[in-house]
């Protein structure tokens, strides 16, 4: 099958038959497409476009291009959630611990961030001691004797994937609804999943800047991931400013632990954790209806199952076996920690979330290049949600810097950030607008 015929059927708006994208592929994988053609491919699909039917063949054979991970000795369902990214999008910690203890089998293979949106890997790794990439025998293991793993993606899941999003991000066409949904869920179907929740963020935090553009990639993944035999719902949640009062690595999961135990537990954090679960639970048939998902939620928080679970998981990871006695002993403290106040008080009216997130990036939090470095001690904590006042007792956040001029950088970038008014030019939109239920 020659490559460029494939190339020319789509370029005309043809539509490819499941053995023309097996072809491609597998062209991915072995590298007999060149990068020119898959270049040429990726174009042609942005401008003319996928059926559903293609893009479900797409994910299949993406996903299918590496290892499918069995789980034939787990009698519990197999769950995941997936969140779109955003700042101070710490979920997964309290979320899979939550879930097992009602029941779940949570194999959660996260990623890195990149940009101005945190990783949950990255999190996890400001853990002394914690193995991200396990070998199988130990993951496996996590997974069925506790209930969850969360750990890095290896390169034999959905390998082709990896090759064809290098050549997408070099040739303008990462942006595309279709190839993004295959991305996606390509990676996330390898687990070997049956039910999947995904958390489509929309806001100036997101990729997804509209509600509008939010929608339509939920409804797309809704469509792939069911076509595709996993059952799956999406929640659309808000992300125009910092989810969680934290943003960083290590202070992520210091904010995720205070939750787990009850100390401090932010609010819209809560919603959409107990949201996401209460949805995961009543597709996998472990609660009668999304309420009574929600409901054994909130009693795997407040029982202090949860925590146990995540501590539990932390230990058989390679972390340390008190780590949430004793937390703030472990994880790696920035030695400034400097707070930023608005330059007149007021209220919180609108915030720009991508430029927060950047400002974590300055500090070294992120990545500029995939290969890139973190710092884990660095980021910001307090950081003041949209409605709250602002003075010279409430910081708008408290910055965790290496050195001064970390400081400089990142305050100079908040206070263009935030907008400070009077209550009348607040900008509040629902934490949870919609939930895209399976097709």
């Amino acid at each position: 099958m020659l490559p460029q015929e494939i190339v020319r059927k789509k370029r005309d708006g043809g539509t490819l038959t499941n053995e023309e994208i097996a072809a491609f592929v597998q062209g991915l994988k072995d590298n007999s497409f060149s990068e020119g053609q898959v270049s040429a491919l990726a174009m042609a699909i942005f401008f003319q476009g996928l059926t559903l039917e293609e893009r479900i063949s797409l994910t299949l054979s993406m996903r299918d291009s590496g290892e499918v991970l069995q789980w034939p000795d787990i009698e519990a369902p197999i769950l995941d959630k997936h969140s779109t990214g955003g700042l101070g999008d710490n979920v997964s910690l309290m979320l899979a611990p939550a879930l097992a203890a009602n029941g779940a089998a949570v194999p959660m293979i996260s990623g890195r961030g990149l940009g101005h949106t945190g990783g949950t890997l990255d999190k996890m790794e400001s853990i002394p001691g914690y193995t991200a990439k396990p070998d199988n025998d130990v993951f496996h293991n996590a997974v069925k004797d506790i209930g969850c793993a969360i750990i890095g993606q290896t390169g034999d899941l959905a390998p082709a994937d990896k090759r064809f999003y290098g050549i997408r991000d070099v040739t303008g066409t990462v942006e595309s609804l279709d190839l993004i949904t295959a991305s996606i869920l390509s990676k996330k179907l390898a687990a070997g999943l049956q039910t999947l929740v995904l958390d489509v963020k929309w806001g100036s935090g997101a990729f997804m800047q509209t509600y509008e553009q939010g929608k339509a990639l939920a409804e797309s993944l809704v469509r792939v991931a069911n076509g595709a035999g996993v059952k799956t719902s999406a929640l659309l949640t808000d992300m125009n400013q910092s989810l969680a009062s934290a943003a960083g690595n290590a202070v992520e999961v210091q904010n995720a632990v205070d939750f787990l135990k009850g100390t401090h537990i932010d609010n819209r954090l809560w919603d959409v954790t107990v949201a996401q679960g209460g949805e995961a639970l009543a597709n996998a048939g472990l609660s009668e209806s999304v309420e009574a998902g929600c409901e054994a939620m909130r009693r795997a928080f407040q029982s202090g199952k949860a925590a146990e679970l995540f501590g539990k998981m932390v230990a058989h990871l390679g972390g340390p076996t008190d780590f949430m006695e004793k937390t703030e002993l472990y994880l790696e403290k920035a030695p400034l920690e400097v707070p930023v106040y608005a330059p007149e008080p007021g209220l919180v009216t609108k915030v720009n979330a991508r430029a927060v997130g950047l400002a974590v990036v300055e500090l070294g939090g992120g990545r500029v290049k995939p290969e890139d470095d973190v710092d884990p001690a660095v980021g910001l904590t307090s950081i003041a949600e949209i409605g709250c006042t602002v003075d010279s007792d409430n910081p708008i956040a408290i910055v965790h810097a290496r050195t001064q001029e970390q400081v400089e950088r990142a305050q100079a970038v908040l206070l263009d950030a935030y907008s400070i008014g009077n209550a009348s030019e607040v900008e509040e939109h629902p934490i949870i607008g919609e939930c895209i239920a399976p097709l």
